[in-house]
Order: C-alpha cells, then sequence, then structure tokens
C-alpha cells in the first residue's frame, strides 16, 4: 500500500456543530490535490456527537480515519494522531479551520524545500489577523513573550493551531511529549529544537472563532507551571533519553 504524502490530525472535544462542515472543507480541498493524504479525527472523550459524526463520515471517506481518546487533553489527542498516522508529513489543525485548509500546500515542497518543523504564524510578515478582540491579541502575546524567555527564543507565535512534522521527526518528537494539556505545543517544538530539526514559521491569514476553547487568562497559571516544568525536563535530561515506544 502506497503511504500518503500528508496525513491531517483533527482533535475535537465537542465539535459536534463545527466537524460535519470542516471535514467536507478539507474533503473537497484534498480531492483537488494531485498528492495522497489520509484524515485522522482524533476524538478525545467528547459528550455530544462528535465521535458518531466522525465516524459516519469515515464510513463514506476511506480517507478518512477516526481514533478515540478516553481522557481529554488536546496535546493527547494531537499525540495520538501524529503517532497513527502514515503521511511523510503529519500535519495537525483546529477543527474550527480558524487557517483556511488551502495554506496547507505552503508548508509542503516544493514552497518549502525541505519541511522539517512548519508552523502557522499570527506574527511574521505575511501574515493578518481577522476578527480578534485587541485584548485577546494582548494576552497571547504576554504568554508568547514568557514562552520566548524561557523556552523557545527566537519564535514569534506558537499557539497557532496549525503545525507540520516530517514523519521522522513526528515519531522521534512525540514519543518524548509529557505535557497534554493546552501548552503542549511549546514542549513538542522544545523537544524538535533541542535534537537539532529546523523550525520554519510561515505567516498565515488567521480568523478569530468566539468559541474557541481556549481560555487563556483562566488557564495562565497552568500554562506558565507548564513552562517551569518543561525547563525542569530539560536540565534532568528527560528530552534526551530515547523515547519511550508507544
Amino acid at each position: 500500500m502506497t503511504s500518503p504524502l500528508l496525513s491531517i490530525i483533527i482533535p475535537a472535544l465537542n465539535e459536534e456543530k463545527r466537524l460535519p462542515a470542516t471535514l467536507e472543507t478539507i474533503q473537497v480541498f484534498l480531492d483537488q490535490q494531485n498528492y495522497l493524504s489520509e484524515v485522522l479525527v482524533v476524538d478525545s472523550g467528547s459528550s455530544d456527537r462528535t465521535l458518531q459524526i466522525a465516524q459516519d463520515f469515515a464510513s463514506s471517506n476511506p480517507a478518512v480515519r477516526v481514533l478515540h481518546e478516553e481522557h481529554r487533553g488536546k496535546g493527547r489527542a494531537v499525540r495520538s494522531g501524529m503517532l497513527a498516522a502514515r503521511g511523510k508529513y503529519r500535519f495537525f489543525g483546529d477543527a474550527d479551520l480558524s487557517m483556511p485548509i488551502e495554506e496547507i500546500n505552503r508548508f509542503l515542497p516544493p514552497q518549502i524545500p525541505d519541511p522539517q518543523v512548519v508552523i502557522a504564524s499570527r506574527e511574521v510578515p505575511g501574515s493578518v489577523r481577522y476578527g480578534e478582540p485587541e485584548i485577546r491579541h494582548l494576552s497571547g502575546r504576554v504568554f508568547n513573550t514568557l514562552v520566548r524567555w524561557i523556552a523557545l527564543p527566537g519564535l514569534q507565535d506558537t499557539q497557532c493551531g496549525f503545525k507540520l512534522f516530517r514523519d521522522d521527526i513526528a515519531e522521534d518528537v512525540f514519543q518524548r511529549q509529557t505535557i497534554f494539556g493546552w501548552t503542549f505545543d511549546v514542549e513538542v517544538l522544545f523537544i524538535a529544537r533541542l535534537h537539532g530539526y529546523t523550525i520554519t514559521e510561515v505567516g498565515v491569514p488567521w480568523y478569530y472563532n468566539a468559541d474557541s476553547k481556549v481560555r487563556m487568562w483562566q488557564d495562565a497559571w497552568n500554562m506558565v507551571n507548564d513552562l517551569i516544568h518543561i525547563r525542569r525536563n530539560a536540565r534532568r535530561g528527560v528530552y534526551d533519553a530515547a523515547p519511550a515506544k508507544s
């Protein structure tokens, strides 16, 4: 069986309203491409019809697979999808598609000749934010300033929810992951940089969604603790050891 070039992983928690349109949009886009692809929907303990909707869609779309995680946590869902994927390049994105799905091709060859880790950015040249409240933007910049100070100097936007990893790098990085909440992005990028992988930021158009599940101020303390946890793990050599096999 020929492996796909691209895997798209969608972590989904209580997404019964958005998921049908999201999957249709992704499928229409992929049907227009000249490369093989697959889609993995990872339900992370939803209490609504998310899992059933995903399974129904997959039943008539053979390139779609559905995984189920009993426990919640976006990082846990992304990890499951990235390690189960078969694509040469493995991309995860939020179910709200706040970054238009058509942008994915900018993460792939030939646009990026050798993509290792590529992250969508709302801060580098070429990016545009649509409809975001100023206070939300400010809170994000405060957190990213902490991220640059503590863990990832030089990266302008670690929290935009759309990222691509080459297959071998995904296997290496996500098997070392220890954080499964919102700050998992910082940890996997920290691990990637620690092991010498190149991280490229791509400026994208991004549309604010008022239904976002991220509650920056409410989760701020936990996120700061996660940054400290990452530095502690690094000092202890946690990320240096051979990755634990799933």
